[in-house]
C-alpha cells in the first residue's frame, strides 16, 4: 500500500517506510527533525517541470502528464519504491500545502498502476467442456 503525507504531519506507526519524494529539502525543517527512512530527490519531478507547475491547480493536468513521462523514462528512480511497496506500506512525504495537487499523489498513482501491472495474470479460460464441433474444430 502506498500513502501520501505532508512532512509537517506527525509520524505514525502505521506510516511504514517513510520516504521524502521532493527534489528540495522542505523549508523550515531541520534534517535531524524529519522522521524518514530515505530521501529520493531523483524520484521527484524535474526542476523545469516543478517551476512550470508553480503549485497552480489549473496547471496540474499538464504537470501530471509531464511528470508521468519523466517517471516512465527513468524507472531507475522509482524501482526501489515499487519493490518496497510490494512488501510493506510506503508513505511518500511531500512539503506542498496542497494535499491533492502535488508530485507525491502523481507518484503514488503511478506506483499503484505499476504494482497492478506486475501482478500475475489470471489463469487462462478452460475450454475442457467444449466439444470440437462447438468450437469449430475437428478431432
Amino acid at each position: 500500500m502506498i500513502c501520501c503525507k505532508r512532512v509537517h504531519e506527525p509520524p505514525a506507526a502505521e506510516d511504514g517506510w517513510r520516504v521524502l519524494v521532493d527534489r528540495l529539502w522542505p523549508r523550515g525543517i531541520r534534517r535531524d527533525a524529519l522522521v524518514l527512512d530515505e530521501w529520493l530527490p531523483e524520484a521527484a519531478p524535474s526542476t523545469e517541470l516543478r517551476r512550470a507547475f508553480a503549485h497552480d491547480p489549473q496547471r496540474f493536468a499538464a504537470f501530471r502528464q509531464g511528470y508521468l513521462s519523466e517517471l516512465a523514462g527513468h524507472p531507475e528512480h522509482w524501482w526501489m519504491l515499487l519493490g518496497r511497496a510490494g512488501r510493506q506500506r510506503v508513505t511518500l512525504l511531500y512539503a506542498a500545502r496542497d494535499t491533492e495537487h502535488n508530485n507525491a499523489r502523481v507518484l503514488a498513482d503511478f506506483l499503484e498502476d505499476e504494482l497492478e501491472r506486475q501482478q500475475p495474470a489470471s489463469s487462462p479460460v478452460c475450454y475442457l467442456d467444449v466439444k470440437p464441433e462447438d468450437a469449430g474444430g475437428q478431432r
